[in-house]
C-alpha cells in the first residue's frame, strides 16, 4: 500500500482556540504597523528591468511599458520617497514601526534611511528588487534573497531580522526558512496570530501580514472608494479584534499612498482611535516574534503527517481496539499539517472505519472487551480500558452491579453477535447502566450503527490522551 502524496496546507492552524498570546502589560491586542518603502525599487529600466512599473499606483490598470521609462509612474513613486515618506515619519516617529525595506530602494534613499534608524524603527527585508518573483528560476529567487541580505546590512549597518518578498513566488517562504537567519517571515495571511511552521529540520515561525487592512486598495479597483473607508475599515478591525483579546492588528502603508495628504488624515484619526483605548500594545514585528517565540516555541512532538508508516501505526493502531490494520489504511491518505490534531488524526482513522465492510467494522466491535467483564477482573484489558473502565468506577463494582453488567452483558452478546460498547468516559456507572437497558431494546441494524458511533467516540477520546 503507497501512501498519498502529503497535502502541505494547513488548513486549521491554532483551531478553535488560539493560544493567549500573554501580550505584555496584560495587553488585550498587538497594533503593528508597517511602512513598505519600496520607491527606487520598483521595476524600471534603469535598474535593469524589461519594463515600466504597472502596479499599486495612482494609475489604476497601468500596464508594463516594454524597453520603456514611464514618466508618470516614475514621478508618483517619487512622491512616497520625496513627500509621503517625511508626512508619515512626522506622524509615526514616536510610535514603534516596522518598515519594509527594499533593499535597492533603501540603497537610494540615505535621508529616508538615517530618519528611520533616528525614530527606532525595524527596517526588515522586502526583497533586493520588489518585482515578481513567480516565474523567476528558483536559483535566481535564492540569489536575490542572498544580495538583499548582503546589500540590507550594507546599507543600514545590520542584517534584517524579519522578511517579507510580497510579489512572491511558491519558493520564496522556504528560501526564506531555508537561510536560517530571520526570526520570522511575514509572506502570509493565514492568521490573526503568529504561528510555526516546519521547513525541513528548521521550525520557523511567521508573523502573517494583511492585504486589507492595508492602504493599496487605494489602488485597485475593487479597494478604499476614499479616505473614510480606509478609517472605518481600520477601526471596525481594531474593535473587533479588541473585543476578542490576544490578537494582532496589522496596518500595511506605503509612502506613495497613504502619503497623500487627502489620505494621512484618515490613518492618523484611526490611530488615534486606537490609542485611546486601553491594554494596546503598539510593537514592531520583531518585538512581537521574539514575544511569541519565548512564550509560544515550537512544538516537538512528532507529527502525525510526518511519521513514517511503521512509526505512524505503532503510534495509532490501537487506538481502534486491536486494529491496526485502521492506522494503516489511514497512513495512505492524503494527510498534511491539519491532521496533526487529535481530530485531525481522528478524521483519517474515522474515514477508514467508516467506509470499511459491515464485516470488517464487526470485527472491531467484537474486538472491545465487555464492560466490566471477565478480561477486566483478570486484568487482561489494553491499557486503554482499563484506565477508561476504572475512571467510570467499572473497576470497584458492589456484587449486585457487577451481577448487573454479567447480566445485561450476556443478553446483549445472545442478541446481536457483539458486546455492549459506550464510551465510558461520558458517563457515570448508573448512566452506563441506563444506557445498557435502554439500548438492548433496539433492533440489530440500530444497535450496530450507535455502537460504530460509540466505539468513534472512545477513539476520539483516546487521541485526546495522545495529543492533546
Amino acid at each position: 500500500m503507497t501512501d498519498a502524496p502529503r497535502y502541505p496546507r494547513d488548513m486549521t492552524g491554532h483551531g478553535e482556540t488560539p493560544p493567549d498570546p500573554q501580550w505584555p502589560k496584560g495587553a488585550r491586542i498587538a497594533v503593528q504597523i508597517v511602512l513598505n518603502y519600496e520607491e527606487g525599487g520598483e521595476n524600471n529600466i534603469l535598474h535593469g528591468d524589461a519594463a515600466s512599473e504597472a502596479f499599486l499606483s495612482e494609475i489604476v490598470g497601468a500596464a508594463p511599458w516594454p524597453g520603456q521609462r514611464h514618466w508618470n509612474m516614475e514621478s508618483i513613486y517619487e512622491y512616497g520617497a520625496r513627500a509621503g515618506f517625511w508626512r508619515l515619519h512626522r506622524m509615526l516617529k514616536d510610535l514603534p514601526v516596522t518598515v519594509y525595506g527594499v533593499a535597492t530602494a533603501l540603497a537610494r534613499a540615505p535621508e529616508q534611511v538615517a530618519a528611520m534608524k533616528s525614530a527606532g524603527w525595524e527596517i526588515a527585508s522586502h526583497g533586493l528588487k520588489w518585482i515578481e518573483y513567480k516565474d523567476v528560476p528558483e536559483a535566481q529567487e535564492r540569489a536575490d534573497l542572498i544580495e538583499a541580505i548582503r546589500l540590507h546590512a550594507e546599507v543600514t549597518g545590520e542584517r534584517p531580522h524579519g522578511i517579507y518578498t510580497g510579489r512572491s513566488s511558491m519558493n520564496t517562504v522556504r528560501l526564506a526558512a531555508e537561510e536560517g537567519g530571520f526570526a520570522y517571515v511575514a509572506d502570509a495571511y493565514a492568521d490573526d496570530v503568529p504561528y510555526w511552521i516546519r521547513v525541513g529540520e528548521r521550525d520557523q515561525l511567521v508573523v502573517p501580514y494583511t492585504l486589507d487592512a492595508n492602504d493599496m486598495r487605494f489602488a485597485v479597483a475593487a479597494g478604499f472608494g476614499g479616505p473614510r473607508e480606509f478609517e472605518d475599515y481600520l477601526k471596525d478591525s481594531f474593535d473587533m479584534l479588541y473585543a476578542e483579546g490576544g490578537r494582532m492588528l496589522s496596518i500595511g502603508l506605503h509612502c506613495r499612498l497613504i502619503g497623500r495628504p487627502g489620505r494621512a488624515l484618515a490613518l492618523k484619526r484611526a490611530l488615534d482611535h486606537m490609542a485611546a483605548h486601553d491594554g494596546v500594545w503598539f510593537a514592531t514585528r520583531l518585538d512581537i516574534a521574539e514575544h511569541w517565540a519565548r512564550l509560544h516555541p515550537p512544538s516537538k512532538t512528532p507529527r502525525p503527517s510526518e511519521m513514517t508508516r511503521e512509526d505512524f501505526v505503532a503510534a495509532f493502531g490501537g487506538v481502534y481496539e486491536h486494529s491496526p490494520w485502521i492506522a494503516e489504511r489511514a497512513r495512505a491518505l492524503e494527510l498534511g499539517p491539519t491532521h496533526d490534531t487529535a481530530r485531525g488524526v481522528h478524521s483519517a482513522l474515522t474515514r477508514v472505519f467508516r467506509s470499511a465492510s459491515e464485516e470488517e467494522r464487526l470485527g472491531v466491535l467484537k474486538a472491545h472487551p465487555d464492560l466490566a467483564g471477565k478480561l477486566a477482573q483478570a486484568k487482561r484489558l489494553t491499557a486503554e480500558s482499563t484506565s477508561e473502565q476504572s475512571s467510570a468506577g467499572l473497576d470497584a463494582l458492589t456484587d449486585k452491579e457487577r451481577e448487573d453488567f454479567e447480566r445485561l452483558n450476556a443478553a446483549y452478546v445472545e442478541k446481536f453477535g457483539f458486546p455492549f460498547i459506550i464510551a465510558v468516559r461520558d458517563h457515570d456507572k448508573a448512566g452506563i447502566l441506563r444506557a445498557f437497558e435502554t439500548r438492548i431494546a433496539h433492533d440489530r441494524a440500530e444497535e450496530f450503527a450507535e455502537a460504530c458511533r460509540q466505539v468513534e467516540r472512545i477513539a476520539e477520546l483516546r487521541l485526546m490522551d495522545k495529543l492533546g
